[in-house]
């Protein structure tokens, strides 16, 4: 600390005041606390500066002062800067720049960057689904399924599309359904460049280029690429038609099978060609005919090269290179490679 100077006029009151600015920049910066042993000061003057120091130490402006950056960022990441309250969540994010995954699955070999997100998959294989719903007892393995769950019982759709109004249980639905209005379409094949609204789409999708069909019946052995696909198959073997018309008591096995039959009591055909004005009940079958407007045939045989409007067309076509015949009578015997032909067939029976 400087030594105190004074003029020979200066008043024991401006002098104390002197000693007060002083010892007060000393506190401020370092927070040390000393006597004066030693010192010119009376000990009325040494009494009244120590007071002046506490009621200095005490202050508001001090502990704003003293919290103020020094340069030092504690819990700063130094890979994105990215600040946290503890040092604990710093350790845990940056795992993500290191790539360390330190719980691992004793079972399968997974590993995860915290303990919890390893205590969360753990419950694959043990079954534990410790979060129950109090209405219908139904299960989850995390809370947060138990919320979105309960949303069904309540109704409780917080998540609205500002431009149409529509209501969603959750916001990742919300941003789904806005890539309708935005026509936005983020995840591309990187073999032909396709692009999807939904990463499960391209996943789907990509199984067309790898030939990947993980789903397998089991009573059977035919192979599908979707879990959904393979339920519609089952039904075949099982004869289960969950969906029934309303009018005719007609039961489907899928919930797109009834709603085109429903639009053959309605006499519905949503679907119109802006050049000839024909409709139809499926987008895709308006799809299919503007191709008969465009001439666009997107599906090639490649043995012979004859290309076609569809790719059942395409499927009827390569019987003929295969002499697969997979549609038979079931009073004479006789093998078709089409339906149509098997139904034109049967007609000669009756």
């Amino acid at each position: 600390m400087g030594m105190l100077w004074a003029s020979p006029f200066t008043s024991n009151k401006q002098w104390m005041l002197l000693a007060f600015n002083q010892l007060s920049d000393f506190v401020v910066h370092t927070g040390e606390r000393r006597g004066y042993r030693g010192s010119s000061v009376e000990p009325q003057q040494h009494h009244d500066a120590d007071e002046a120091e506490k009621s200095l130490s005490r202050s508001e402006p001090l502990k704003k002062h003293q919290q103020r950056p020094t340069g030092k960022k504690s819990n700063c990441c130094s890979d994105c800067g990215k600040i946290f309250n503890s040092s604990v969540k710093l350790k845990i994010h940056q795992r993500t720049h290191t790539g360390q995954k330190s719980y691992s699955c004793n079972q399968c070999g997974k590993s995860f960057t915290t303990s919890s997100q390893l205590t969360l998959h753990q419950r694959i294989h043990t079954g534990d689904k410790p979060y129950s719903c109090d209405q219908c007892g139904k299960s989850f393995t995390t809370s947060s399924q138990l919320t979105l769950h309960q949303r069904i019982h309540t109704g409780d759709k917080p998540y609205s599309c500002g431009q149409c109004g529509k209501s969603f249980i959750q916001s990742s639905n919300l941003t789904v359904h806005q890539r309708r209005h935005t026509g936005e379409k983020p995840y591309s094949c990187d073999q032909c460049g396709k692009s999807f609204v939904k990463s499960d789409q391209l996943t789907v999708h990509q199984r067309i280029h790898t030939g990947e069909k993980p789903y397998s019946c089991d009573q059977c052995g035919n192979s599908f690429t979707t879990s959904s696909i393979l339920t519609v198959h089952q039904r075949t073997h099982t004869g289960d038609k969950p969906y029934s018309c309303g009018q005719c008591g007609k039961s489907f096995g899928q919930s797109i099978q009834l709603t085109l039959h429903q639009r053959t009591h309605t006499g519905e055909k949503p679907f119109g060609c802006d050049q000839c004005g024909k409709g139809f009940t499926l987008s895709s079958c308006l799809k299919s005919h503007q191709r008969i407007h465009t001439g666009d045939k997107p599906y090639s045989c490649d043995q012979c090269g004859k290309s076609f409007i569809t790719s059942s067309q395409l499927t009827v076509h390569q019987r003929t290179h295969t002499g697969e015949k997979p549609f038979s009578c079931d009073q004479c015997g006789k093998r078709y490679s089409d339906k149509r032909s098997l139904i034109r067939h049967r007609k000669i029976h009756t």
